[in-house]
């Protein structure tokens, strides 16, 4: 029998950052202070040629037109599917239950818990087995790095594949399936360039999909600013390779420094690590009189989660280890 997980939707959820919580109890000032809770490059793209036009004036169609057919070229959508750019991956997450009549929906723990609170404040009821109307994957998983494939990802009314993490293994990409019936495809801008305050992200679905999130969205709904440092980095490719190669050598490095201190892998993706340590709040406490803040799990006392640390703070790191 599938298990019903309650889930409030007024409750605060969890997740990472919280970092003046954090200077309350264990002091510092806010330089002093590294944010490893997040799965966030810590290596941004480099943002340039921000007119004032860009920040005076009402976003443009044809920029925005320029957006969509970058990420198109990008991520290789397929051309049955169309693109809705909008404010965040959260946004969409927020909207995406009111497609279709609220029923059943399958997310599978642990995971991205905005989900599963987005569809429960919209009357659903959440649960971890099938049988059910709808589905979400998280692909790759967040906090695990679990991958799914595409048996996963057929049979449902609805299936939210959510790809915010998946710009760093481009070949696991379920993007072809961004063309079947029912089905939407998330990407994510402020993970992978490391620009989560410019507060960009993609839905990619079928036309009369988008077409319904587009009118839930409204006008105007990305910023001048985000259409022009969006397109810009989507056509990047060099950029992009390089900064691939760059984070799996310093996810590598994470697990050797951390693995040395007696914790093991438990999963993730190159702009994350999960491990498994022996009292995970006694780590981050540990991590935290350093002033490194790390990610806990309210499900787990085993689970910690460390993103990259910046160049000039691996130091840090290794003296909070």
């Amino acid at each position: 029998m599938a298990e019903l997980i309650d889930i409030n939707p007024r409750a605060k959820r969890d997740h990472g950052g919280g970092l003046a919580a954090a200077r309350q109890q264990f002091g510092g000032a806010p330089q002093d202070w590294v944010d490893l809770s997040t799965g966030i490059n810590p290596a941004p793209f480099p943002v340039q040629g921000l007119t004032a036009q860009d920040w005076a004036a009402l976003p443009d169609h044809d920029a925005f037109e320029g957006l969509v057919d970058a990420a198109r070229t990008f991520w290789n959508a397929p051309h049955g599917a169309a693109i809705l750019p909008a404010p965040g991956a959260s946004a969409l997450i927020a909207r995406l239950p009111v497609l279709v009549q609220a029923a059943r929906v399958e997310i599978t723990p642990p995971t991205y818990n905005e989900h599963a609170a987005a569809f429960s404040a919209q009357g659903w009821q959440v649960t971890d087995q099938s049988p059910a109307q709808a589905r979400v994957l998280v692909h790759p998983n967040n906090p695990d790095g679990r991958l799914w494939s595409q048996d996963d990802a057929t049979g449902h009314e609805l299936t939210v594949i959510d790809e915010s993490f998946c710009d760093v293994t481009p070949e696991a990409s379920l993007i072809h399936l961004a063309e079947a019936p029912n089905t939407v495809v998330l990407k994510s801008f402020g993970k992978f360039w490391g620009l989560a305050g410019l507060r960009l992200g993609f839905a990619i679905a079928r036309p009369d999909i988008i077409a319904r999130l587009n009118d839930l969205t409204g006008p105007w709904a990305v910023s001048g600013p985000a259409l022009r440092v969006g397109t810009q980095a989507l056509h990047d490719l060099a950029w992009a390779e390089a900064t691939r190669i760059q984070l799996a050598c310093d996810a590598e490095r994470l697990d050797t420094m951390m693995t040395a201190k007696g914790a093991s892998i438990a999963g993730g993706t190159s702009l994350f690590r999960l491990y498994h340590v022996d009292d995970a709040k006694a780590w981050q406490a540990q991590l935290a009189e350093h002033h490194i803040w790390s990610r806990v799990f309210p499900y787990s006392d085993t689970f910690l989660r460390l993103g990259l640390p910046p160049a000039d703070r691996w130091a840090q790191l290794e003296r909070a280890l």
